[in-house]
């Protein structure tokens, strides 16, 4: 989890945003289809995605049927949530504050009792693995 990512830039940043929105994994034509208020040309989604690709953040998930042809379908290869941990551990010098006090704002706004219990739950079974290493 400590890995290095690579710095993205903003067009990178929207075509990933598109995968983790869709949830499924897209072809090239239908991310520009799909894609309403993006800063990058159409033209450039392949260059893009090759970016993405050999930077890490996106994988090929299989081919799907077009017209005549074959088109590579793309996934995200982490959640949102494991880029954005990623991100705040890369970029704040001292990220265990920084993720402590985000998990306390989580928990004063939080009202789900349930969510509540279920984070707890996760809490003490992570100890436990941390415990057993």
């Amino acid at each position: 989890m400590n890995k290095k990512i690579p710095k993205i830039t903003t067009s990178e940043k929207e075509i990933l945003e598109v995968l983790w929105d869709q949830q499924d994994p897209l072809t090239s034509s239908e991310i520009v289809d799909v894609s309403e208020n993006r800063t990058w040309k159409a033209s450039s989604v392949h260059l893009l995605l090759n970016s993405l690709l050999k930077k890490g953040f996106v994988q090929v998930a299989g081919f799907k049927k077009t017209t005549k042809n074959y088109a590579r379908t793309f996934e995200p290869s982490m959640t949102r949530e494991e880029y954005s941990i990623r991100q705040i551990r890369q970029e704040q010098k001292d990220a265990s504050y920084t993720l402590s006090r985000l998990f306390a704002a989580l928990l004063e706004e939080e009202e789900d009792v349930d969510l509540l219990d279920e984070l707890s739950l996760q809490i003490a079974e992570r100890k436990k693995q941390l415990e057993s290493k």
